[in-house]
């Protein structure tokens, strides 16, 4: 059964981080069981990769076991109820003091700053933020993209009419609404009180907003969008914690809330939303301007600097942009350029599979990881293949590159292609793929893309990710499992090791 399956790598994965008391925090993204834990030391990386269900692990702010889609969302809750298993079947006290609990806790935190310092700058983490605050969101953009996707096709085929109306309210109503869901997790986020947060954002999507004149002109529903619906609720909090200072405890409950809707709630109105929807304005018109403008040339450096963008943590700001263009034009003409890395990422892989054809282990780890490839995940090609060698990461960059020009190309010449949604990315953006010509040709120019993608990044790796000496060195005759570090083998010139972007030290490849 299914259940067994997903409690059974819950269950393998709980050891390896350092058991229960060593989990401070559980939560998930669309890939990756993201956990706190109290001792870093304590994990097994190795084993852990080992897993068959456990496609890479990554460290940031927590540490991330990256599963893939669907299966996340149904391993942790299995990994929550063994951890609490265990944490309620523990004896209250112990025979003898080793380290308590809260000493480790401690410990662990000490640990876990030190680390962040390294990374934390100011900017990174207010990305991650917005991130926050976007990614839970994700679930509903797809599900009512893919909703979306299928009513417009009936609606091409005048199939079922007396369905479609309700499939467009189904497909719609999310966002119409998603000002007031930005505005809740933006006030969470923050600090403040999330329905507080939500009912500043719901000014905007308020019908009756439309007798309200600001700055010389009537204000229209929706006016400013989720970034409105940001700045109102980020307002909104500060102005909460203000209260909070200030207002006498008895009467908290009347009046700070009261306050807090009233004072942010003007600015809203008279200021946010117009500054906000004139942002949004010049957002898309932006996007539609470079893409009709300099198609070709702006695919080919968005698909070549997103992987280095998705290493940095940088990728987080574009996730604001691309609610933002679906918001207003129903579809984000950016990320079906930006999926082009990945593609650039997949025919790397296999150019890798070809040229190291007696390194069972990276053949290994390459086998295991295209599906997920195939399929838009690419962390486990990326910190399992390409990034370690060093050159091959720099020609995935250049597959994607030119899969992102071909796709900019065409929409240059008018052919939009665009994604209903974010999050998926790979042959899954094939249901949430939208444009401006018919379905039937924006499949076949993403289709297009990732084909291109794949051909480039196979040959740019195949002929220029390795030098001679790479190939004698990293084509030893390794077994899964074991690296030619680990047989005792240096690498020719001992390259000093470097720091990644997550605080963890990496040997790079000769290059």
């Amino acid at each position: 059964m299914a259940t067994d399956k997903n409690r059974a790598t819950a269950a393998a994965i709980l050891p390896l981080v350092g058991g229960a008391q060593n989990v401070t925090s559980i939560a998930h993204c669309m890939t990756r069981l993201r956990l706190s834990l109290a001792d870093r030391s304590l994990v097994d990386d190795e084993a852990l990769k080992a897993l068959p269900a456990v496609m890479g692990v990554v460290e940031d702010d927590t540490y991330q076991i990256v599963l893939g889609p669907g299966t996340v969302a149904r391993v942790t809750p299995e990994f929550e109820a063994l951890v609490e298993e265990a944490r309620s079947a523990e004896p209250t006290a112990a025979p003898e003091h080793v380290l308590t609990a809260d000493e480790l806790a401690a410990q662990g935190a000490e640990i876990r700053a030190a680390r962040k310092a390294k990374n934390s700058t100011p900017f990174k983490l207010f990305l991650r933020r917005i991130a926050n605050i976007f990614v839970p969101l994700i679930p509903a953009l797809i599900g009512c993209g893919i909703i979306a996707g299928i009513n417009g096709l009936l609606i091409n085929l005048e199939w079922l009419p007396g369905i479609t109306p309700a499939l467009a309210a189904i497909a719609s109503g999310f966002m119409a609404l998603i000002a007031v869901f930005v505005g809740y997790n933006t006030a969470k986020e923050f600090g403040g009180t999330p329905i507080l947060g939500g009912a500043v954002a719901a000014i905007i999507v308020f019908p009756g907003v439309a007798n309200i004149e600001a700055f010389g002109q009537k204000l229209s529903p929706g006016q400013g969008g989720v970034l409105g619906a940001l700045g109102a609720a980020v307002l909104a909090t500060y102005i909460e914690k203000w209260c909070r200072r200030w207002v006498p405890e008895a009467l908290d409950v009347l009046v700070t809330p009261t306050i807090t809707v009233l004072l942010s709630g003007l600015v809203t109105i008279f200021g946010l939303m117009f500054l906000a929807g004139e942002v949004s304005t010049g957002i898309g018109t932006a996007a539609n301007w470079l893409l009709d403008n300099t198609g070709a040339f702006a695919g080919l450096v968005l698909g070549g600097l997103f992987l280095p963008l998705v290493m940095l943590g940088l990728h987080q700001a574009l996730i604001p942009i691309h609610t933002t263009l679906i918001e207003q034009q129903g579809f984000t003409v950016l990320l079906p350029i930006l999926a082009m890395a990945g593609a650039g990422q997949v025919g790397c892989a296999i150019a890798v599979y070809k040229r190291l054809k007696h390194n069972k282990s990276i053949r290994t780890t390459i086998k295991s990881a295209l599906p997920a490839g195939f399929l838009g995940v690419g962390e486990p090609l990326i910190y399992g293949v390409s990034l370690p060698l060093g050159r091959p990461f720099i020609t995935a960059c250049v597959g994607g590159a030119a899969g992102g020009a071909f796709i900019g190309f065409f929409s240059m010449i008018g052919e939009k292609v665009g994604s209903t949604a974010i999050g998926p990315s790979g042959w899954a953006l094939f249901p949430l793929l939208d444009g401006n010509k018919g379905l039937g040709l924006t499949i076949a120019i993403y289709g297009g893309g990732l084909l291109v993608g794949y051909v480039v990044g196979f040959f740019a790796t195949y002929f220029f990710g390795f030098s001679k000496q790479m190939l004698v060195d990293l084509n030893a005759d390794v077994d899964a499992g074991e690296s030619v570090v680990a047989r005792g083998e240096a690498a020719p010139s001992a390259p000093t090791p470097v720091e990644g972007d997550d605080g963890k030290e990496r040997q790079p490849a000769a290059v």
